[in-house]
């Protein structure tokens, strides 16, 4: 059997372009199988796990009632620990069970908590992960501040001592960093942590970047592999495609669930990989994805858009430019149509009007009968409920295939020229590059002064970089390698001349 076949979600599993992207692929009779459950198992199961869940609120409110601040900041002990720990591990065990996760098969043996500090778990696939609790003993977690609101979560939460955390609020993170290498270094102190690395859920076909929180303390962490070895993958909760309530219908309808959870040996870090976490967790990652034999990748996301990494640059998975393309072309559009949108829109940015618009008038400016397209096109861009029609001018025009990468330079240039000085300003700069990769970029002000050395950047100084840089070589060749949408080859042979402003560029392709 192989690695996918022990470890994966399931033997015969789709392939998906990305690890942010999965549907439950269902046969007639499998959907005809799973209504007639569903209607039986599904309310009944949700009813018992909603009692379940009702009944550990009193428990988990008792645990740290009549504690002050300062006692509720140090490690539960006395008969809060060994008379409520027990009652709330049943009743979280019995949650799962009515959701038919009626066997947890386990796999080694899980390290004391002065062996490793810390359970480092993947693939992270679903929010019904956090099943692994149970077997794990109820482990410590860290969860988003949000989730403390939320009735009996936040409960749970408290019961767990749990360290929450504001992505948005620097302070936060840092607090929380701060107490979570107190708790990894406290020799046993305090109770084991569980981590998921990745951060976020994906297909299990491959492990994304691990965040940094699990290694920057540098203590030995114990890799966990949990997997769901079922004939249909129910579980899969990701960016894209099923939804939650899908997740829990298709699941609660199945007779049983399955889940494996393995225990691997410790991984007790180098000095090198203590003194560099980055090093610590991309070789913890590399061992886990090698048991699971799937890829470790870079993807990461990032302001909840899934990007991956392609030398200094954050890139879309999906990337705006294509999934244009792509929608166009189920909106009935042919080669001609979408060049004379662009023309429009081209015209329209320099013009001296408005760039950013709303929806009505991009499906306008399209011409798209079916609204509900425009909307998906608006989605792409949209910001604050206006878009910025130069932004999907580039990204279209990057991918089409209508211009050779000369004209697609000047053609950028000179829609972020604002005032036709004839060089871009750093905020130019800067949304031109949005606009090219679909994505925000960190280095964007380090590449400024590199180019605008002798003053703001003009035509040429762009066109240097993008055609010299190595990243932005590889960009162009790969990433933005001209979109098949039609089936027969790139979107168009070649328009003959587009005018942009009194400006002739030429669309014959480079050889």
């Amino acid at each position: 059997m192989t690695a996918m076949g022990r470890y994966g979600n399931h033997k015969s599993a789709p392939r998906y372009p990305h690890p942010f992207v999965n549907e439950v692929q269902l046969s007639s009779a499998q959907k005809i199988r799973g209504v007639l459950l569903g209607a039986v198992l599904f309310p009944t199961r949700l009813a018992l796990a909603a009692l379940f869940f009702l009944l550990m609120w009193p428990f988990a409110k008792l645990r740290l009632a009549g504690l002050s601040a300062k006692q509720r900041a140090e490690p539960v002990q006395g008969w809060r620990r060994w008379l409520l720990h027990p009652i709330i591990l049943l009743l979280s065990r019995a949650v799962f069970f009515s959701l038919g996760f009626f066997w947890i098969r386990i796999k080694g043996r899980r390290a004391d908590p002065r062996e490793a500090p810390m359970l480092a778990v993947a693939p992270h696939s679903s929010f019904l992960d956090i099943l692994i609790l149970c077997p794990a003993a109820l482990p410590t977690v860290v969860s988003r501040s949000e989730n403390s609101s939320l009735p009996i979560i936040g409960a749970l939460l408290e019961f767990n001592q749990s360290l929450v955390v504001s992505r948005k609020d620097p302070e936060s993170r840092r607090r929380c960093a701060a107490q979570l290498k107190e708790r990894l270094t406290s020799n046993g102190r305090w109770p084991q942590m569980l981590l998921f690395p990745e951060g976020t859920t994906t297909n299990g076909q491959a492990l994304i970047k691990f965040k940094l929180g699990a290694f920057m303390a540098g203590v030995p962490v114990q890799p966990v592999l949990l997997s769901y070895p079922n004939k249909l993958n129910t579980v899969c909760w990701t960016w894209k495609g099923t939804d939650w309530m899908e997740v829990v219908w298709h699941t609660a309808s199945q007779l049983y669930t399955n889940i494996t959870v393995e225990y691997l040996p410790v991984y007790t870090p180098s000095q090198e990989e203590k003194a560099n976490p980055t090093l610590y967790a991309a070789n913890v990652q590399k061992l886990m994805a090698e048991k699971l034999g799937i890829p470790a990748t870079d993807y990461v996301l990032e302001g909840k858009i899934p990007v991956q990494r392609m030398g200094c640059l954050s890139l879309p998975v999906e990337a705006p430019g294509r999934e244009t393309l792509t929608l166009l072309q189920r909106a009935g559009l042919s080669t001609s149509s979408v060049e004379s949108a662009l023309r429009r829109m081209m015209d329209r940015c320099q013009s001296g009007r408005e760039s950013c618009v709303g929806v009505e008038e991009l499906g306008s400016l399209l011409q798209l009968k079916d609204k509900r397209r425009a909307v998906d096109i608006f989605g792409l861009y949209s910001k604050e409920g206006r878009m910025d029609l130069r932004q999907l001018c580039l990204s279209v025009a990057a991918v089409s295939g209508l211009w050779s990468l000369e004209s697609l330079i000047q053609i950028a240039f000179t829609l972020f020229d604002g005032e036709r000085k004839g060089s871009l300003t750093s905020g130019e700069f800067k949304e031109l590059l949005v606009a090219l990769v679909g994505f925000s970029q960190n280095n964007t002000e380090e590449l400024y002064s590199g180019i605008s050395s002798r003053g703001q950047p003009t035509q040429e100084d762009l066109r240097t970089l993008l055609t010299d840089h190595p990243t932005y070589q590889k960009l162009f060749r790969e990433y933005l390698k001209p979109v098949d949408v039609s089936g027969h080859g790139v979107l168009g042979n070649g328009i003959k001349e587009l005018v942009i402003n009194g400006s002739a560029t030429s669309h014959k392709k480079d050889d």
